[in-house]
């Protein structure tokens, strides 16, 4: 499985009541680095993908910039952990177990956090800067299933 975690682009500041936080959009500058990270992103992604969004406002806009339908996906919701990441991925074998390639926009820490386990295998606070990207396989080599980390990128490097 390829997964890429894209964290959603800036939003300006969050806001204390959590109903009104998941409404938070993208600013002008968010919809502008949506819109280098998807560039990026479909220069390299095969033709089927699937996109799994929080339901948060930004974590959407930022998604559509990919210019196809995603999926809002409640699991990757703001203030969600590690473990209903995982399940809404399916980790490993993807979600409905025959997707190949995932992207999941998503939040902070979240992100970072999911990040590191799969890299690493223990959960550390780990920073997914806004907007950004990391794409991740697995693969098996000699028997045993491994993480790579295939790209990391952020809107100002692209």
């Amino acid at each position: 499985m390829d997964l890429i975690l894209w964290r959603h682009a800036d939003a300006g500041d969050a806001v204390d009541d959590p109903k009104v936080d998941l409404e938070r959009r993208l600013t002008d500058r968010g919809r502008k680095q949506a819109d280098r990270v998807a560039r990026w992103l479909l220069a390299r992604l095969p033709e089927r993908y699937l996109v799994l969004a929080s339901p948060a406002a930004r974590a959407r806009e930022t998604a559509a910039a990919l210019g196809v339908k995603a999926r809002t996906e409640p699991r990757i919701a703001p203030g969600l952990d590690v473990a209903d990441h995982l399940a809404a991925l399916n980790w490993p074998e993807g979600p409905e177990g025959r997707t190949r390639y995932v992207v999941l926009v998503g939040h902070q820490p979240a992100l970072g956090r999911l990040a590191s386990l799969l890299l690493s295998g223990a959960e550390a606070d780990w920073s997914v800067k806004k907007g950004a990207a990391w794409w991740l396989s697995t693969r098996e080599r000699e028997g045993r299933a491994q993480i790579v980390l295939r790209a990391v990128i952020g809107p100002d490097l692209v």
